[in-house]
């Protein structure tokens, strides 16, 4: 399953994030997400991947799962920080042999073990590894994108030029990392096309989950709580979970109808696991199967 022959249609293609378990535990949980989500039949699922491979066997094993099990099109991520050649070249042989076509490329962060000591000839940029990936595999590759831009960044502008590299040596799709107002992701493209990147953009969609998840989140990723959304978060008891997550489901929902107005290629569901806002989302969407 190539995704960019996905894009090439019209309809919005709809994919969703997963992260493997790491317990029996969550394990379960995660078994009965996939079963649900899989009902609303999503052109693909995409399977993240540890700091410094931390996750390596856990993503392999659940990639297969739903490859096999819940007979899913997916995608595998690769995160290439402190990994080196071989090791890298190891885990796309076994995805190959798994049948996967579709790799999503990042370099990933620091494993936060300070003992982790990463391999002197590891890739220090994601534009490096999907170079070195293009010249020895047929995968289509995907990257990811900024809209406020990278934590790391000097400007946004270095950070689509840093863009523009990863496309130039092979990425051909964007997923964008999550935001909470469009005007931000509108601004991101046209500014990608201006610099010549030509290649599907894709919105990630990251809904509200927890008050507490939000505020973490946005301080990792570097996506704004907007005055909007933080007016709303104020408005409810944050001791009220479901209140919360209803409002998390309703400003998702919002925020899709009006990029889908827009036209763009689809919407990439942060699902962190879970089943319940995706499958809300998508129900009051229409866009379920």
């Amino acid at each position: 399953m190539h995704v960019t022959r996905l894009y090439e249609s019209k309809k919005p293609v709809i994919s969703m994030e997963f992260f493997p378990p790491r317990n029996d535990a969550a394990a379960r949980v995660f078994s009965s997400t996939v079963d649900d989500l899989a009902k609303l039949k999503p052109d693909y699922m995409s399977i993240t991947f540890g700091a410094g491979g931390s996750t390596r066997d856990g993503s392999y094993q659940t990639v297969k799962k739903v490859m096999i099990e819940n007979k899913q099109p997916t995608v595998a991520y690769i995160a290439g920080y402190g990994l080196g050649p071989e090791e890298i070249t190891d885990v796309l042989d076994k995805y190959q042999s798994l049948g996967v076509d579709t790799i999503f490329v990042i370099r990933g962060d620091k494993p936060k073990d300070g003992t982790f000591t990463p391999h002197p000839r590891s890739f220090a940029y994601a534009s490096e590894m999907i170079a070195f990936i293009k010249k020895r595999y047929d995968f289509t590759l995907g990257c990811a994108g900024y809209p406020e831009g990278h934590v790391e960044a000097k400007s946004l502008e270095s950070d689509i030029q840093n863009l523009k590299c990863k496309i130039d040596n092979g990425a051909e799709y964007v997923v964008a990392q999550y935001f909470y107002d469009n005007a931000f992701f509108f601004d991101y493209v046209q500014k990608c096309r201006n610099a010549g990147i030509t290649v599907p953009i894709i919105p990630g969609i990251m809904p509200v989950y927890s008050v507490k998840m939000t505020r973490m989140l946005s301080q990792v990723c570097g996506s704004t709580i907007t005055a909007d959304l933080q007016n709303r978060i104020d408005s409810l008891d944050a001791d009220d979970p479901d209140a919360v997550l209803q409002m998390g489901i309703d400003f998702a929902t919002a925020q899709c109808q009006a990029l889908l107005k827009e036209g763009v290629p689809g919407l990439h569901f942060y699902t962190m696991d879970r089943s319940h806002s995706t499958t809300q989302i998508l129900k009051n969407l229409n866009l379920c199967g």
